[in-house]
């Protein structure tokens, strides 16, 4: 719990610090003068003054914010050229679009910086999506996808490989999904309603594909070293049900100790069938190997890294639109939006797993970070450039009254999101998530 504490703290405090430091840098470089550059929020509990500018950490690790003078309507102005509200829309408008960008440009280096390091892909995401397993009781066997079909879109978004599938049907869980199969050369529309899994609630439908996990060592004198497996070997089934993933078939054995099982293999061009007893180790069986997945390495350049960080982003800015197009259109379930309980748990993981996990996730925050601020909600930067646009447009400032107005209403909007996410991310703990309204 510390350990996820002390991660959360780091993450949002480096992508908030980012944020308004785009903000600060921009506004001095205009000469607005800055009153208060704050990284947390509520109580300051470390602050000094340098020149003009106060500088100070907050109680409360969430948030940050830059007040700049003659700023907020209700401040007082003297119409001297370093207040805020007396500067160009042009100049107005670099200032607040500053923070957002900040957090893209972050995300574009920290994924460079990511992608450099190298990386095993799996073979498979850039391939077609054509179905070879479909799960037993599965949302895709329950509306008829059979194994030998090709999944060409979700909803109306085109999936040309297995990556774009996942991401596709992942923030549509517990929502009805047509989806259109390349059957026997004719196109085929069938409804599916994936199923939420992992705590984090991603849509699944259960189709999966041709690939096979191989056992990369074994131990000495283990059971599945005296049953004959061996380094190499590729399984295909476990009991004639099809192995896909490791996980699967680390899953499967777990439910069998001192139970035969039978594996089949494929080893040097041949299918065997390996009969093998797995020995219990408390509750479960181990046969005693060590299994990996098809992976390809990825060891990009610098240049080739950063490339591959801009497309990543991309796609990544394009699951964000979807998710909120989503929301919208009732495509995409609430219940997936996470809140900070949410995001420390996932902090607290990937900081454990080491720093290019940690760095990932910080990549992926900071990039909605950065776009969430550019929604046209009154209270977030994009929304005083909303209001911008349409006093330009207008030719003529909106009301004070109309301006309070719209920010009682994007202040209503954030508190509705704020309620929605925190009750998220109570629901994702077993404690609460059994004193929710229609929990068993």
């Amino acid at each position: 719990m510390l350990n996820s504490l002390l991660a959360f703290v780091f993450v949002l405090g480096v992508l908030v610090f980012v944020h308004e430091l785009g903000h600060f840098l921009v506004a001095r470089m205009l000469g607005v003068r800055v009153i208060t550059f704050c990284i947390g929020m509520g109580p300051k509990i470390l602050k000094f003054k340098r020149g003009e500018t106060e500088y100070a950490i907050a109680l409360l690790p969430i948030g940050g914010y830059v007040k700049m003078a003659g700023e907020n309507p209700d401040d007082p102005h003297t119409g001297a050229a370093d207040e805020f509200i007396t500067r160009p829309k042009w100049d107005r408008f670099r200032i607040l679009i500053a923070g957002p960008t900040m957090n893209i440009v972050l995300s574009l280096v920290l994924m460079t910086v990511v992608l450099a390091q190298g990386a095993q892909v799996p073979i498979f995401e850039s391939d077609p999506v054509d179905v070879a397993v479909v799960t037993k009781g599965s949302p895709a066997e329950q509306s008829g996808i059979r194994p030998g079909d090709r999944i060409i879109k979700v909803g109306s978004q085109r999936t040309e490989t297995w990556e774009d599938f996942f991401l596709a049907i992942g923030g549509r869980a517990e929502r009805d999904v047509p989806i259109t199969l390349l059957r026997e050369g004719r196109e085929t529309v069938i409804t599916v309603r994936p199923e939420a899994q992992t705590k984090m609630r991603i849509g699944d439908i259960g189709v999966l594909p041709k690939v096979h996990p191989s056992i990369r060592s074994l131990e000495a004198n283990g059971p599945a070293d005296k049953a004959g497996l061996k380094v190499g070997d590729v399984v295909l089934a476990l009991d004639g049900e099809p192995i896909v993933f490791s996980g699967q078939l680390s899953a499967e054995i777990r439910k069998h100790p001192e139970e035969a099982i039978t594996l089949q293999v494929e080893r040097a061009g041949a299918t065997l069938d390996v009969q093998v007893t797995p020995r219990r180790q408390g509750e479960i069986g181990l046969i005693g190997i060590g299994i990996q997945d098809p992976f390809r390495d990825v060891q990009p350049t610098l240049l080739g890294a950063a490339k591959m960080s801009v497309e990543r982003n991309v796609q990544f800015a394009g699951l964000i639109v979807q998710t909120l197009r989503g929301l919208v259109t009732r495509e995409t379930s609430p219940s997936q939006l996470m809140g900070p309980v949410a995001i420390a748990q996932l902090s607290g993981d990937t900081a454990a797993a080491g720093w290019i996990p940690l760095l990932s996730f910080m990549a992926m925050l900071s990039l909605n970070l950065g776009l969430l601020n550019l929604l046209p909600i009154p209270v977030l930067d994009g929304g005083h450039i909303f209001i911008m646009a349409v006093e330009g447009l207008a030719r003529r400032d909106l009301s004070m009254k109309m301006k309070e107005r719209l920010m009682l209403a994007g202040f209503v909007v954030l508190m509705v999101l704020m309620v929605t996410v925190m009750y998220n991310d109570l629901a994702r703990i077993s404690l609460f998530d059994r004193l929710m309204p229609g929990s068993r």
